[in-house]
C-alpha cells in the first residue's frame, strides 16, 4: 500500500505563494499518475491538477496559470506551486494517486 504525505500548508495574505509536498513511499512512485485535489468548507472535493508518469500536466481552470504542479521521481515527490493565491483558494489539499491512495490532506488558508 503507497503512502502518501503532503506537507507545506500555511496560512498566507492574498497575492502571496506557497509550495506544497507530497512524499510518496511504498511503492514505484515514476509509475502513477498523480493528482492534486482541494476541499473548502462546505464544499464537495475538487480536482486541481495532475501530472502523468511522462510529465505531461493539465489543470483546472480556476488555477490555471497561478498554479505549477512538477514532480521529481528521484525524490519520489510531487509538488504544487501556487502563486498569486486568492482567498477563494482556502482548502484542505489533497495528493493523490490515479485510482489507489490520498493523503491526509494539508490546510491552506489564504487572507484577504
Amino acid at each position: 500500500q503507497v503512502q502518501l504525505v503532503e506537507s507545506g500548508g500555511a496560512l498566507v495574505q492574498a497575492g502571496g505563494s506557497l509550495r506544497l509536498s507530497c512524499a510518496a513511499s511504498g511503492g514505484t512512485f515514476s509509475t502513477y499518475d498523480m493528482r492534486w485535489y482541494r476541499q473548502a468548507p462546505g464544499k464537495e472535493r475538487e480536482f486541481v491538477a495532475r501530472v502523468s508518469r511522462s510529465g505531461s500536466t493539465f489543470y483546472a481552470n480556476s488555477v490555471k496559470g497561478r498554479f505549477t504542479i512538477s514532480r521529481d521521481n528521484a525524490k519520489n515527490t510531487m509538488y504544487l506551486q501556487m502563486n498569486s493565491l486568492k482567498p477563494e483558494d482556502t482548502a484542505i489539499y489533497y495528493c493523490n494517486i490515479l485510482g489507489g491512495s490520498w493523503g491526509q490532506g494539508t490546510q491552506v488558508t489564504v487572507s484577504s
